[in-house]
């Protein structure tokens, strides 16, 4: 059973698309559901998320947590962009259901991802963020819960 929360973000995707030329673009997927998430940053000079987009290949539960990332990033430093969790996203939703948690991961992973092709196009290391994956599997998720 969806929350209120996912069901609103599934029907009425918030910053759904994409950024030309955007700052950092992440990737990431499950292969064993074949959910595949892609996140858009635009990123200013002084490191502020001046906008977020995203474009999604999946379930509701998929696209109700890209949608609720991107909310929680938007407006955000860098750093502070790093500190969002799939717990901070799926507590934004109001909670997933066990089965969809790493749908979760995904936009956390995406996040990852995005911020690390950033920081490669413009030669830098953002502290405290590690090279992410490409697929997010079941034994994450089991990790985590």
């Amino acid at each position: 059973m969806y929350t209120e929360k996912v069901m609103e973000h599934f029907q009425n995707p918030r910053n759904m698309g994409e950024i030309e030329n955007a700052s950092g673009i992440g990737t990431v997927g499950n292969a064993k559901c074949g959910d595949i998430m892609r996140m858009f940053l635009d990123i200013d000079e002084t490191g502020v998320i001046r906008d977020v987009k995203f474009k999604t290949f999946g379930c509701g539960a998929a696209v109700a947590t890209s949608s609720m990332a991107t909310e929680l990033v938007k407006g955000k430093t860098v750093q502070e962009a790093l500190q969002v969790t799939n717990k901070a996203v799926m507590e934004a939703l109001d909670g997933l259901p066990p089965v969809k948690v790493h749908c979760s991961l995904l936009a956390e992973e995406a996040i990852h991802a995005a911020l690390w092709d950033y920081a490669e196009k413009n030669g830098m290391q953002i502290e405290g963020l590690e090279k992410p994956k490409t697929d997010i599997g079941e034994e994450e998720v089991e990790e985590e819960y």
